[in-house]
């Protein structure tokens, strides 16, 4: 279930749809789009956090619209970035503690992710970030702010029409679970998965309670094949590092299976979970294939491990070119990697925009 070349047809032929609609009629496919989760999908929010785990400063945003770091964990633009551009969206739900979150800018949506936040609260008080429970309440400060703008019944129809997507996992395991020696002597892997679901769960009743009913949280990628993990749990290999892999996989599969639940249990929830995990491995095992020359090093610095403040304007060996990278830095692809994955996550997420 690799990136193929049949993949890019499909995902091309479904972009020149989904532009034939916006040009019909010049209107977002859904009223907003909410953003909640870790570094991945961050887009600012930790600017103003007493937290070492930034990325507001050179070289992070160098190829970005503004070439201006904006906070975001990347040369360019997020995977959801890519996403409100094929949804239809002029503009990019801005990062709610930013300054630019106020007035007629909520009226798209707003992004609430955190970076070094996780599916355990214990993951972002680790880092001083903003954990999911945090960014709920911020979401229920959000919804008043709208419903005052524009009246109970058409925010109901935003809250409900508008898509919400949910990127958590990667820290609780590479920032938290395999460093944390009390953690990974008190559970195994499967039972520390459990423990994640369970806070996935709650947070998607959470946001179902508060009338939302469309729903996307993507799968955990290849964590075994982030530079920084191979360098950091490889033991001196060069290889992905199996066992996360695999940690990852199952981690995964109890994902399916918690959303296939609870859409059991709510007929009227559009819940889709975006499979990352394959096509960013298949970047990773064939790089050449699509369109990547570098997949075991990262673009900043060494690209062993390097991300947040080791990877700066001082550090040596950057490269000048990042769309030949599928990674950044040593934990988040690049920007011409998060494009490729926004082309899937289109096209899996058709049934969040019927």
């Amino acid at each position: 279930m690799g990136f193929s070349r049949k993949m890019l047809v499909l995902v091309l032929t479904f972009v020149v749809a989904v532009l034939l609609i916006q040009e019909s009629n010049g209107e977002p496919l859904v009223p907003i789009l909410c953003i909640f989760g870790d570094s991945v999908v961050d887009s600012g929010n930790n600017n103003g956090l007493y937290t070492l785990i930034r990325a507001n400063f050179p070289p992070y945003g160098r190829d970005f619209v503004t070439h201006q770091p904006t906070g975001r964990f990347c040369n360019g633009k997020l995977a959801t970035d890519f996403t409100a551009e094929n949804l239809g969206f002029t503009a990019y739900p801005a990062a709610y503690l930013s300054r630019a979150a106020q007035g007629k800018n909520l009226l798209i949506g707003a992004n609430f992710a955190s970076a070094g936040s996780g599916y355990a609260e214990r993951t972002a008080s680790l880092y001083r970030a903003v954990s999911l429970t945090q960014q709920l309440g911020y979401y229920k400060e959000y919804q008043s702010k709208v419903t005052k703008m524009v009246g109970i019944e058409k925010a109901k129809g935003m809250f409900s029409g508008g898509i919400h997507l949910l990127s958590a996992g990667n820290s609780d395991y590479l920032q938290n679970y395999y460093i944390n020696p009390y953690i990974y002597r008190q559970y195994t892997p499967d039972q520390f998965a459990d423990l994640l679901m369970t806070s996935f769960s709650n947070f998607v009743q959470t946001l179902y309670g508060l009338g939302v009913r469309r729903i996307g949280v993507t799968s955990l990628p290849p964590m075994g094949c982030l530079p920084a993990a191979i360098t950091l749990f490889g033991g001196g290999s060069n290889q992905c590092v199996e066992r996360l892999n695999k940690d990852a996989a199952s981690f995964n599969s109890k994902l399916n299976g918690m959303a296939q639940s609870l859409q059991s249990k709510h007929a009227d929830l559009k819940l889709v979970v975006f499979d990352i995990y394959h096509p960013l491995l298949d970047m990773i095992a064939h790089p050449m294939e699509n369109g990547f020359f570098e997949a075991r090093k990262a673009c900043c610095g060494t690209g062993t491990i390097e991300t947040s403040l080791l990877c700066n304007e001082r550090s040596v060996g950057t490269c000048s070119n990042a769309t030949q990278y599928v990674f950044w830095d040593g934990f988040h692809p690049s920007e011409a990697a998060n494009n490729a994955l926004a082309g899937v996550l289109l096209t899996q997420g058709f049934p969040l925009i019927g």
